[in-house]
């Protein structure tokens, strides 16, 4: 169901007392759980301000670490004290002097970019840092990016195919990140993009040319103005979607890169991150180049965003709950399933491969050191 050797996303730098503008903060209950790709873990950042990622359950009768405490750049279990360090070994079990070699629990690596906190689920051996997925955070002094996150009841599948197809902007997002004109919404259902594609993600770039600016903004221009826009998406998987957005004033052109004036050159980062099969919380972000901001643009595009996956969510929890219903219900398949299928494509070749690599037998070299 998940792929497990990749960087899953476990929230914004500050959901770990981290705060952008005064440093590093140690609140002595500072532990956050979460469940990610059906794992629970639990997270803490050490006094140097590294943050820990252990498997929150105690080896002793899976208590939840999530309810211990802090203890330098120790976690301590407060239903029998035992005490961990940040390699997951216990260190500690009052009451006794001998520590079992099995007394451990998973520790898994992290690496905070972009003010994203990302963590491998799967080998420790194989946590390549190079898979991590570029994204523009808050703290970019080019970008003033503004932060925002929901919890989505829904198969992380359907977030996948949802994001991969913008098309759904012109019925879904009409008041939001769409229009509700009959231009418009013609022209977001033919877009016709192009895809690059790697072993982990899905490049698609396409522009949407003449068309009255998205509603939520058209208060800011006159109304006869018109708008060229350009989407540049990588999407990775396990979920990550990140989008260049930029809008030129329209050119007249009908084909090709925009090269009118340009009114706003936006970065979007996002990233689903699967609780299990039936929840995925999901971090994003919008936010506007500072050479071509004014003031409010930036929290603007951010409580739109708000908006817009408060209509994607309502969609997609009641999609979710007929797919449970009737899983073999015989769906169709229309043209604007192809981005869809090829990010599916990518990560079901990954899970495939995941399934080949833990069935096959041990060669002698693995055998020998196992």
């Amino acid at each position: 169901m998940f792929v497990k050797n990749a960087w899953y996303n476990a929230g914004w730098d500050y959901h770990f007392t981290q705060s952008q503008q005064n440093g590093l903060k140690q609140g002595k209950g500072a532990l956050v759980a979460r469940k990610i790709a059906g794992e629970r873990v639990v997270l803490y950042r050490r006094p140097t301000g590294q943050i820990v990622a252990l498997e929150d359950r105690c080896v002793h009768r899976q208590a939840a670490l999530s309810l211990g405490v802090k203890e330098g750049d120790n976690i301590r279990c407060m239903y029998h004290g035992l005490r961990f360090g940040p390699d997951g070994k216990c260190n500690e079990i009052p009451g006794q002097d001998h520590i079992p070699p099995k007394a451990c629990v998973r520790s898994f690596p992290v690496v905070e970019r972009d003010n994203w906190v990302w963590v491998w689920m799967g080998d420790p051996a194989k946590a390549d840092e190079a898979l991590i997925p570029h994204a523009v955070g808050p703290s970019h002094p080019d970008w003033n990016v503004k932060t925002s996150q929901m919890q989505v009841a829904a198969d992380y599948r359907l977030e996948i195919a949802n994001l991969a197809d913008l098309t759904h902007l012109a019925w879904v997002h009409q008041g939001t990140l769409g229009s509700d004109d009959a231009e418009t919404r013609a022209k977001y259902t033919r877009i016709k993009p192009t895809f690059t594609a790697t072993s982990h993600s899905l490049r698609t770039e396409y522009f949407v040319r003449n068309v009255p600016i998205s509603r939520f903004l058209a208060h800011l221009f006159p109304p006869e103005t018109r708008f060229d826009l350009w989407f540049d998406i990588t999407h990775t998987v396990p979920c990550t979607w990140v989008l260049h957005f930029r809008v030129f004033i329209a050119d007249g052109k009908a084909e090709g890169q925009p090269t009118g004036p340009l009114v706003a050159d936006t970065w979007t980062s996002q990233a689903v991150t699967p609780n299990d099969a039936d929840t995925v919380d999901y971090y994003y972000s919008w936010g506007a180049a500072k050479h071509c901001e004014f003031p409010g643009l930036s929290e603007l595009l951010r409580d739109n965003l708000d908006d817009a996956f408060t209509e994607d969510r309502h969609v997609l929890e009641a999609q979710h709950v007929r797919v449970r219903e009737k899983p073999d219900f015989q769906t169709i398949s229309i043209i604007h399933d192809n981005g869809p299928s090829r990010m599916l494509r990518i990560l079901d070749a990954l899970l495939a491969a995941e399934a080949t690599a833990a069935t096959r037998p041990l060669t002698v070299a693995e055998t020998e050191t196992a």
